[in-house]
């Protein structure tokens, strides 16, 4: 970071003291204010309320496990009558649990074609069971059609920002006591149209929803962090992401270790410990071109070590990517799985040097499962033991 400047956050002993997400917010919006720096924050466990908002040349910076930020608890009430989309105000069935300053997501059915209408806001005044947002809604939350508001928001989080740093933190996310947000909108850390963010040495675990997850958002490195426990993807490299970086990183126990979405382009996920996570251990899709996937440690994936994934024709397939010597072991269930399943109308995929292994007895495992309508798949050098079949080629049945 150029900026020099840097202030502390504390429950005792620093420049501001508190321990829960104003004091923090205080602080990046203070460095903010000057042109940015750097933002300590001092051991302890701070509980929040709403989401801390990243600005642009911040670097938030914590004492490795012994900063601690945890997402308060989660309370849900639907709204008792209609608020439009010019509306900047809500009224809930019951206000219990929500304050001002309180970080809030509404979501419900839309009236018009059976989709999800999803937004973030803060809570900036309250009368009785009425809300006033800090923003008006932008789409129409009607009673009738499930509209509901809930304590729900990342813990670090950035929109239209860039030139930010998040290093040395422990982030929680109380999985048991708060409802699941999808990870195209929150995630212990959530960054929207962003660019040049660097995440090193994170923890983010127990999110009920992603751990790490940015969307449109260019150039984002995230390095030597820990995705555990999430109920989604433990990395979301999210739609029309360019040029990410992805290096050793350890990502266990989520749904999915490493989710490429849209349009996720020149790449780079290497040298990470992907391991006993529920479905995929890696899975690239639809329009995901010219990434690298490389000296990873792939094991004990619920269905599949790396799929590319089955899109409805070759324009929205992943083209082009490189999957060279990763370890990829004991995927799917005890008696069937498959190393590296590439589908649909995928084309210019090289598998070069991999170790694909099964160490369970007795299954039908498959090493490499190439998609019937797939072209221009390369193998080269890989080993394979213990499975029941090396490489089964749909294009010759």
């Amino acid at each position: 970071m150029r900026n020099s400047l840097s202030m502390t956050v504390g429950s005792g002993g620093g420049q501001i003291n508190g321990s829960d997400d104003r004091v923090i917010q205080a602080g990046i919006d203070y460095l903010n204010a000057l042109g940015g720096g750097t933002l300590k924050l001092l051991p302890g466990t701070y509980h929040l309320n709403n989401a801390i908002y990243l600005r642009s040349n911040i670097q938030i910076e914590g004492s490795g496990n012994e900063t601690v930020l945890v997402k308060n608890p989660s309370v849900s009430t639907p709204l008792a009558i209609d608020s439009d989309w010019y509306d900047s105000d809500v009224t809930l069935t019951k206000g219990n649990g929500f304050e001002v300053g309180y970080g809030v997501c509404l979501r419900a059915k839309t009236p018009h074609d059976g989709g999800s209408n999803v937004i973030k806001r803060t809570i900036v005044a309250k009368e009785g069971n009425r809300l006033w947002l800090d923003k008006s809604l932008e789409k129409n939350f009607w009673a009738d059609h499930e509209a509901q508001i809930s304590t729900l928001f990342p813990i670090l989080s950035g929109e239209h920002i860039c030139d930010v740093e998040i290093r040395d933190l422990a982030l929680d996310g109380n999985r048991s006591n708060n409802e699941r947000l999808d990870g195209n909108y929150a995630g212990c850390i959530f960054m929207q149209d962003c660019e040049r963010i660097t995440i090193d040495h994170v923890e983010a675990r127990n999110y009920n929803g992603d751990g790490i997850s940015w969307q449109i958002c260019h150039d984002v490195t995230v390095t030597n962090c820990r995705s555990l426990n999430n109920a989604d993807l433990g990395l979301h490299p999210g739609s029309g992401s360019q040029r990410p970086i992805m290096q050793d990183n350890y990502l266990a126990g989520n749904r999915l270790g490493l989710f490429f979405c849209w349009g996720v382009k020149h790449g780079t996920a290497e040298n990470n410990q992907i391991l006993n996570n529920c479905q995929y251990g890696i899975s690239v899709g639809h329009r995901d071109t010219d990434n690298i996937i490389r000296h990873n440690r792939i094991e004990g994936s619920g269905e599949v070590g790396i799929t590319f994934r089955n899109e409805p024709n070759e324009g929205r397939s992943p083209h082009r990517n490189l999957v060279e010597n990763n370890r990829i072991a004991n995927s799917g269930p005890d008696k069937s799985g498959i190393g590296i399943d590439i589908q649909g109308e995928t084309q210019s995929i090289t598998i070069r040097e991999n170790q694909i292994a099964e160490t369970r007895k007795g299954g039908e495992h498959i090493g490499v499962q190439i998609g019937e309508k797939t072209s221009n798949i390369l193998l080269e050098k890989n080993e394979f033991s213990g499975v029941a079949v090396g490489v089964r080629d749909l294009r010759d049945e």
